[in-house]
Order: C-alpha cells, then structure tokens, then sequence
C-alpha cells in the first residue's frame, strides 16, 4: 500500500513537472519566435501569459526581462 501511494506521487509529480516545463518553453520559444518576425504584439501577449501561468521559474524570470525591453521600444 505504502509503495502504491508513493509510486502514485511520483507519477503526479512527473506529469505535472514534465507537461507545465514544456508548456513554459514552448510559450517562451514561440514569443521569441513571434518577437524575431517583428510581432511584438504576440511576442508581449505571450511573454505576459508565461509569467501568470508559470510564476517563480527560471522561464518567468526571462519572459519579465524580454518584457521590459520590448515595453521600453514601443
């Protein structure tokens, strides 16, 4: 039982790490693609959704400083 309810855990905590990481790099690797075809309105839309979506990581962090250069152009 005690085995079932770690084994259980650990699958959460993969899939929930595994799917909000890629979900997070994929939001962030579209907003800079979106950002080099001069989109700057996606590339924005895109960044600001990143850091309400996945607060506190690395990829937020990034997204908050692509922000500021892109708010200082317009």
């Amino acid at each position: 039982m005690k085995l079932l309810v770690v084994a259980s855990m650990l699958a959460c905590c993969m899939l929930a790490g595994c799917s909000s990481g890629e979900k997070g790099k994929e939001l962030f690797e579209t907003a800079q693609f979106e950002e080099k075809q001069n989109n700057k309105p996606h590339a924005i839309k895109l960044y600001e959704e990143l850091i309400v979506k996945y607060p506190n990581t690395e990829l937020a962090r990034q997204a908050q400083e692509r922000l500021t250069v892109l708010q200082q152009g317009k």
